[in-house]
């Protein structure tokens, strides 16, 4: 697979001075445009979305590319393979990808010594820990297994991210609506506060990813819930299982759709939550991003902080550099 291939050679290079030195040249010059959000520093606007490092494996590769935060995952509790292969399909036409990797990863404990490890050099990237469920755990067990995530890697995490959207869990989107959402978030907001204070560190910022498929009615209903609870942020959006206006014959696999397709979608969720929020949650943009106007797209919209994953794979190593340095003229 063309994905472990780029992982396998980015986790060589960035244990190698040769190595790390090629990653900065192929990066170039990174301007200096830190950004304040969540009580935390990050050194640009720019991060890679949950996904693409699944298991820590290279998250200091990404930070030399140029990337200001990484975000890892999604976790679960014990090792899981994900869905049957093939689960990952290119649509060049449409500039797009569709999943159904159903959060395939080693299990938290086997991140849990990388991220050790990543938080002694990986310098001023933020780290993010997108936290997930077990496949087969039900839904109205759904809080242990995010707080079993949270536990682990709760020292050597720069924020969570509570990932109740993919659509390759089944069931999983429930746990956006309804009593399931105001109890998650509530248990978890209590776990954050318990956690800080037995290591004596601040509380991690909690965010929220949802799904781009709501209803307005929905969204609304996710946002007085993340109000009342007090979670810190949301992460719009995941990927979509709309296929609308898409030209490739791989349309019809079944999975998450995310690239270009999702970038309008995206753009109108990050608005919508900023106005009808007041600007009270911060959001973090994610969908569709290639380019630095498709950055400052979702900046205008409202986001504090954006997030790349399929931009990557079509455009290559040098995206974030030549994003970051397109952004810097402006």
């Amino acid at each position: 697979m063309v994905h472990d291939r780029t992982l396998t050679a980015l986790q060589l290079a960035q244990h190698l001075r040769v190595g790390r030195a090629l990653l900065q040249t192929i990066a170039g010059e990174i301007p200096a445009q830190p950004v304040e959000a969540f009580g935390l520093t990050f050194p640009n606007v720019l991060g890679i979305a949950a996904g693409f490092d699944k298991d820590v494996r290279v998250t200091r590769g990404l930070g030399l590319l140029g990337f200001g935060h990484v975000e890892v995952g999604t976790l679960t509790p014990k090792p899981q393979e994900g869905n049957a292969k093939p689960r990952i399909f290119r649509l060049p036409e449409d500039g797009a990808i569709i999943n159904r990797m159903g959060f395939p990863n080693g299990g938290v404990i086997t991140a849990v010594s990388r991220l050790h490890t990543l938080s002694q050099q990986k310098g001023e990237t933020i780290v993010g820990v997108s936290l997930g469920k077990q496949k087969a755990t039900l839904l109205e067990d759904a809080p242990l297994d995010y707080m079993q995530v949270m536990r682990a890697v709760y020292k050597t995490a720069d924020y969570l991210a509570v990932n109740i959207s993919s659509p390759n869990t089944p069931g999983l989107r429930d746990l956006q609506g309804g009593d399931y959402l105001g109890h998650l978030l509530r248990t978890l907001r209590v776990e954050n506060e318990v956690l800080a204070k037995r290591h004596g560190l601040k509380k991690r910022p909690l965010l929220v990813k949802i799904a781009p498929d709501l209803t307005w009615q929905e969204l609304d209903g996710i946002l007085d819930t993340v109000l009342n609870v007090g979670i810190d942020g949301i992460i719009a959006t995941n990927t979509t299982l709309s296929r609308q206006g898409l030209h490739s014959p791989r349309q019809e696999e079944t999975g998450g759709l995310s690239g270009r397709p999702l970038r309008d979608l995206s753009n109108g969720i990050i608005r919508y939550i900023v106005q009808h929020t007041e600007g009270r949650v911060p959001v973090i943009g994610v969908g569709g991003v290639q380019t630095a106007a498709d950055v400052q797209a979702k900046l205008d919209a409202g986001a504090v902080l954006v997030q790349l994953y399929t931009g990557l794979i079509y455009t290559g190593p040098g995206l974030a550099g030549s994003i970051l340095r397109d952004l810097s003229k402006n």
